[in-house]
């Protein structure tokens, strides 16, 4: 059990924590929630020992074993598979040790090590690291090469496989979904709910929180409030204290009747699939916890576009792809003013390869793109933050855009995004993540899209952040395509869903949840190799002390095999010299008449050596082999 009793922790002047009391039982899954900034990192290093309480008591069991998940960008040049592997020390600590005794041919010590590398379940941890990168979206082919050769982003999903090959009691992820697909997130998800140990989890995905978490600790106002259940919970609870505030009625009042608006214009759609129908149930929950978010600093609207009357953008009869390799093939997707879709589809199936033939940044390989009268594109993407102006305020960004604009215009519309006062005008080079997603949204609102194509736009963006664009995309009347592993923001802002795999692009008649299910048996049968053993946990364990035994008789033997094989080689290298010499016709010159003589002697006697040899090679191979069908 974890027990932190009037804890105070400070970061400069700034107060994280005061007076803060959180006791954590062994087994319990915690989501850890609250504003950016507000200690849930610092309550991590607290944890792992980088940073000590400036007052009060923290008790960790001594013999618990922790594993988190590093936050900075992996670099090495072993393999992405060694990586993974090098998170379970002591599996490398008894594969070294296996190693030396039998370099040392000593007997009782590898039949020692060998034991301890099926107690620690060792002999499966090759396939296990594999499966693990394989969830995460890595394929078979890349899993041999060096880490440095990953972009950021797949590194910090080698950390995060790397922290779940970790053997642990304690396992502490910070935003472990931030890089992640929805292919991965879905796998991440069923991978934790497995997990026996106690789990400590920073997340802003709600459905993700919902889905792995049983209990919720919000940090606000430098205190650790814990609520039982789940992240909808949680709303529940808090919705109900903060709609007894009276100060904040008025602007809990406009949120509802947003949501009851919205809830009525898609009413009428409740027949036509079943995302329709879930959607409104959604929303009508939504409804009821909306006072949770109150206090929210984030609050803005997509000012109405200009009108269009035809197809915003069509592409027919057309391949996508980049340079010679075509991706995607016999493509036909037409936007219609009002269109909102969610694009779905396995990791590297050409989801952004078709948002970037929309945007045009991508040529088409064949085929015809139409754009439409007045079409003014807002794209989203994780590049967009790399080309913001460091050096420039998010008031100046908003000014080059529109010259004309009054300072009070632009700095109401940045206060939505929380750029209050002195923030709106302080350089972004020190920005965060998260502050920097803000800006690059504010300034795509700002331009008043009429076709908004967004890729993963939640990344680096909080709950409540991401409350505030889910509402606002609600009331967008623009049309919409998301690629999104937020899957609570797809069910609240897209009507239908395209299916984006196996080089085509097809509308996908279901909802999310009949996604996850086609998910599950595309990855099956595409992806997943055949397990090793399909027994019972009985049946396992006594195969593995079977598989133990075998492995003592069989140690010996192996042992000899290698060294057999050692043996052959240094004779067959002295073989070889030889018969380099007797290759040279000096050597049968009268003169060399006893070199001669001697090298065809050592000849007979090398190979009489080897013949020996490879039989003892052959019967020894031949005895394992018995073993091993025995």
């Amino acid at each position: 059990m974890i027990s932190m009793t009037e804890i105070e922790l400070r970061r400069g002047t700034k107060v994280l924590l005061s007076d803060a009391e959180l006791v954590i039982h062994p087994g319990q899954h915690i989501g850890i929630i609250g504003a950016n900034g507000c200690g849930k990192s610092s309550l991590f290093k607290l944890l792992l020992g980088q940073l000590a309480p400036d007052a009060g008591n923290l008790f960790i069991p001594s013999d618990w074993r922790i594993a988190h998940m590093a936050q900075e960008l992996a670099s090495s040049e072993r393999s992405a598979l060694d990586y993974v592997l090098d998170g379970d020390p002591e599996l490398r600590r008894t594969e070294a040790a296996i190693e030396q005794a039998t370099d040392q041919e000593d007997n009782n010590r590898l039949a020692a090590e060998y034991e301890k590398m099926d107690a620690i379940n060792g002999f499966d941890a090759h396939y296990r690291a594999e499966q693990l990168l394989h969830g995460l979206g890595f394929y078979q082919s890349e899993i041999n090469r060096p880490v440095n050769s990953f972009s950021g982003g797949w590194r910090i999903r080698l950390n995060l496989a790397q922290a779940l090959m970790s053997p642990s009691d304690l396992l502490m992820l910070d935003e472990p979904t931030n890089h992640l697909d929805l292919d991965a997130t879905l796998w991440l998800e069923q991978w934790l709910k497995a997990y026996e140990g106690t789990l400590l989890i920073i997340s802003h995905d709600r459905d993700f929180i919902d889905n792995v978490v049983e209990r919720i600790v919000h940090i606000e106002r430098a205190q650790s409030i814990s609520y039982k259940g789940n992240y909808s919970a949680f709303e529940r609870v808090r919705s109900e204290r903060l709609a007894l505030q009276q100060a904040s009625f008025e602007k809990q009042q406009k949120r509802r009747k947003d949501v009851e608006a919205f809830v009525a214009r898609f009413r009428y759609k409740a027949s036509k699939a079943k995302q329709a129908q879930s959607r409104i149930k959604e929303l009508e929950r939504m409804e009821n916890i909306a006072p949770a978010h109150i206090d929210s600093p984030f609050y803005f609207k997509f000012p109405e576009p200009k009108k269009t009357y035809s197809a915003l953008v069509n592409i027919s009869q057309s391949s996508l792809g980049y340079g010679d390799t075509e991706i995607l093939s016999q493509v036909n997707f037409d936007l219609q003013p009002g269109t909102r879709i969610g694009l779905l589809g396995p990791n590297g199936a050409g989801k952004s390869t078709l948002i970037n033939s929309l945007t045009g940044d991508l040529d088409l390989l064949s085929g015809q793109r139409v754009y439409g009268e007045n079409i003014k594109i807002g794209y989203f993407a994780q590049h967009q933050l790399e080309v913001l102006d460091v050096q420039a305020s998010p008031f100046l960004h908003l000014q080059r855009i529109t010259p004309q604009a009054t300072d009070q215009e632009i700095r109401n519309f940045l206060g939505g995004f929380d750029f209050h006062n002195d923030k709106a005008l302080d350089q972004i080079n020190d920005f965060s993540g998260g502050e920097k997603a803000r800006l690059a949204l504010a300034l795509i609102v700002w331009q008043k899209p009429n076709l908004l194509l967004l890729d993963e736009p939640t990344n680096h963006l909080d709950l409540e952040m991401r409350h505030a664009l889910t509402m606002a995309l609600q009331s967008y009347e623009g049309a919409l395509v998301v690629i999104s592993h937020d899957r609570h923001l797809l069910r609240n802002t897209v009507d239908d869903f395209y299916l984006v795999a196996e080089g085509r692009v097809t509308e996908f008649d279901g909802d999310l949840k009949d996604y996850q299910d086609w998910l599950k048996n595309f990855t099956r049968e595409i992806k997943q190799p055949e397990p090793f053993i399909t027994e019972n946990p009985i049946d396992k364990k006594l195969a593995r002390q079977q598989s133990a035994e075998s492995r003592k008789k069989l140690a010996p033997l192996n042992k000899q095999i290698k060294a057999l094989e050692k043996k052959i080689d240094r004779e067959q290298t002295q073989l070889k010299k030889i018969e380099n010499q007797l290759a040279d016709p000096e050597i049968y010159d009268d003169s060399n008449k006893e070199t001669l003589k001697q090298c065809l002697s050592k000849q007979a006697e090398v190979k009489k050596i080897l013949v020996a040899l490879e039989e003892n090679w052959l019967e020894t191979q031949e005895q394992i082999e018995n073993m091993a069908e025995q």
